[in-house]
């Protein structure tokens, strides 16, 4: 089967609240993910009508497309869902610069970054006590 990615609608809340859900441990994001869907920043993946995963880009990052969450369902991670959900949002990107960011202890992340040709930017310290985020860069076009 192949992986559809597309801009999430209302309908797709319960679906995206429960991924990310699964992802945290616990539902404390439920209402910005509702926010974020009402302001048409998200994109969901999925397999068989069903949902793998979503993200969430928008312009608030110095005023550049950011692609500021990419949750995948822990059950279906390591095949492909992050991957399709970064090249929509590249192909369907307003702008010639899309940036993202990730954890220094998140490899799995800071991996598809480089294999999908974004490069490190710089860094935030204190975001997250002991881990800096890392910013990346991606020119596209």
């Amino acid at each position: 089967m192949a992986i559809l990615v597309e801009r999430a609608t209302e309908d797709d809340y319960a679906e995206v609240c429960a991924i990310d859900t699964a992802h945290m441990g616990n539902n404390s994001r439920c209402d910005y993910l509702a926010k974020a869907i009402m302001a048409r920043h998200r994109v969901v993946a999925r397999e068989a009508g069903q949902a793998l995963g979503f993200g969430i880009v928008d312009n608030t990052f110095f005023g550049n497309p950011f692609i500021e969450l990419l949750i995948v369902h822990p059950d279906h991670r390591r095949r492909g869902v992050g991957e399709a959900i970064m090249r929509y949002i590249e192909k369907t990107c307003p702008s010639i610069k899309l940036f993202t960011s990730t954890n220094e202890s998140n490899l799995p992340m800071q991996k598809l970054c480089e294999k999908l040709g974004f490069v490190r930017s710089g860094y935030v310290e204190n975001l997250d006590d002991g881990d800096p985020e890392i910013i990346y860069f991606k020119r596209l076009g």
